[in-house]
């Protein structure tokens, strides 16, 4: 349940799963006649069963606020408890959807319409049934999606042994250190800071990856994290995120204003 699950916090995409949804409801419904669909003439097919495919839709898309939420809170890491919580929050407001759809519109509330429990058991479940999968494969498909463009984009800081290698996004490093034959690598893993040692040369590091900023002889930052320039006693400084401070050497002083003045302009 604690495990992490493929997700695409994507809304363009999540519209396109309801999108989906609409369609396949529409189509099953027709095609299939279950239970009181057999009752519509073709008129009736062509109003209602719409509007069924349109519910269920709406449904979804209102608890897309709820998986936001989440979302943000657990830091943008999405688990399998959180899957299972949005399907099931999905399937508890459609029972009540579809339910009051058909006692308002299909039989409008006529004395011998299904008790709840007959339309629970004999429509909804199985309708249920048909339209999870759905929605199931279609949030997985996104989630693999994403998570393969995002394996896509990451970098590769390589140490010189066979085995010594990390692999992160971009964005989530920080800074670079130089200690003596290896470098320090400050990242961010989640919401936590993490450091890893690799044997390497800051030069390799720096030559390999130009969208990085050198500010001194022993350091390397990535300019995304940039907070504040800090200056004491005729020393510069740069504040980073996690409250890292890194010296700006003379050597670079005019490069690092460079690229900070004309990112601000």
């Amino acid at each position: 349940m604690s495990k992490t699950y493929p997700f695409d916090p994507s809304i363009k995409h999540h519209l396109l799963i309801a999108l989906g949804l609409f369609v396949w409801i529409f189509v099953f419904l027709y095609f299939t006649e279950p239970l009181d669909v057999n009752e519509f003439n073709y008129i009736e097919k062509l109003t209602y069963l719409p509007l069924y495919g349109f519910i269920g839709a709406m449904i979804y898309i209102a608890v897309l606020p709820f998986q936001i939420l989440m979302f943000k809170k657990n830091n943008a890491i999405w688990k399998r408890s959180n899957e299972i919580f949005v399907l099931a929050l999905f399937v508890i407001i459609s029972i009540f959807g579809l339910r009051l759809f058909y006692l308002q519109f299909i039989v409008e509330w006529h004395p011998n319409a299904y008790t709840f429990w007959y339309h629970l058991k004999s429509i909804i479940f199985p309708a249920m049934l048909t339209i999870l999968p759905i929605i199931v494969i279609g949030r997985f498909a996104f989630g693999k999606y994403k998570e393969k463009k995002l394996e896509e984009q990451k970098i590769e800081i390589q140490g010189e042994g066979n085995y010594e290698s990390l692999r992160l996004q971009l964005n989530e490093l920080i800074c670079i250190r130089s200690s003596d034959n290896y470098i320090e690598v400050f990242y961010l893993n989640g919401t936590h800071l993490k450091k890893t040692l690799i044997r390497n040369k800051l030069s390799v590091i720096d030559e390999s990856f130009p969208e990085l900023l050198r500010t001194h002889r022993s350091f390397i930052i990535n300019p995304f994290h940039f907070q504040t320039w800090k200056t004491e006693k005729g020393k510069h400084f740069l504040a980073l995120a996690y409250d890292i401070e890194v010296p700006v050497s003379k050597t670079y002083l005019e490069n690092v204003k460079t690229q900070f003045y004309s990112a601000t302009d």
